[in-house]
């Protein structure tokens, strides 16, 4: 970023949090447990299958734009600058082995989420929502909010591959890396999209898959 004051160009650098947070990073092919500190999201809530939902897409519609209109809000008034974060989604469903076993994806909840920094508070919120709604605004945005997600101890991998491949990595983290560890599952099953599914071949999509444990 580049602010001109009295005609002196000063360079403020972009912060990467991929590259600053742990839990945005994950080793493929273990399980690994770390602590996940409190952060904050856009957030909007739907459900059913993301393949075939018209809802799954105007969430992700509805985020970006204020995303972005966020950015670009503590860019200038803040002179903070990042890198958009990639969209992340909370998944869950009445039964667990729609998960893994049985992958019925029609039953599965979801919150499709974007993180922001903390820096920026309600009235950022509130100004980049006016900014992002001044012509055609994005159908639904008015139900993405701004919240806090506390997870703490959680145990995660990177998966590499289809979305439809992830149901025995899944098995595998429920059955060995969590109760085998003595750990059981509380709140929802994350997934971090490192890879713009939209762009990128199934075979080499990039996915984290975080689960929050505590002790049995």
């Amino acid at each position: 970023m580049v602010l001109r004051e009295v005609g002196v160009a000063l360079m403020v650098p972009k912060v990467d949090f991929k590259r600053e947070l742990e839990s945005y990073r994950a080793p493929r092919g273990t399980f690994q447990q770390l602590q996940v500190p409190s952060l904050q999201y856009l957030m909007i809530d739907g459900q059913g299958d993301p393949n075939s939902s018209p809802a799954f897409t105007r969430g992700i519609e509805a985020l970006y734009p204020l995303a972005y209109k966020l950015k670009f809000l503590s860019k200038l008034e803040l002179g903070r600058d990042y890198v958009v974060m990639p969209l992340e989604g909370l998944w869950w469903a009445d039964d667990m082995e729609s998960f893994t076993s049985r992958r019925d994806k029609s039953t599965w909840s979801w919150t499709l989420m974007i993180m922001v920094p903390d820096w920026l508070g309600a009235g950022h919120f509130d100004r980049a929502f006016e900014q992002a709604t001044a012509k055609t605004p994005p159908t639904g945005i008015d139900r993405v909010r701004l919240a806090k997600l506390e997870e703490g101890l959680c145990v995660q991998t990177l998966h590499v591959g289809s979305f439809d491949e992830e149901g025995p990595v899944l098995e595998k983290m429920h059955t060995e890396a969590i109760s085998g560890a003595g750990l059981q599952l509380v709140g929802k099953h994350h997934e971090i999209y490192l890879s713009d599914f939209r762009r990128t071949a199934p075979d080499k999509l990039r996915t984290i898959l975080r689960q929050p444990v505590r002790p049995a």
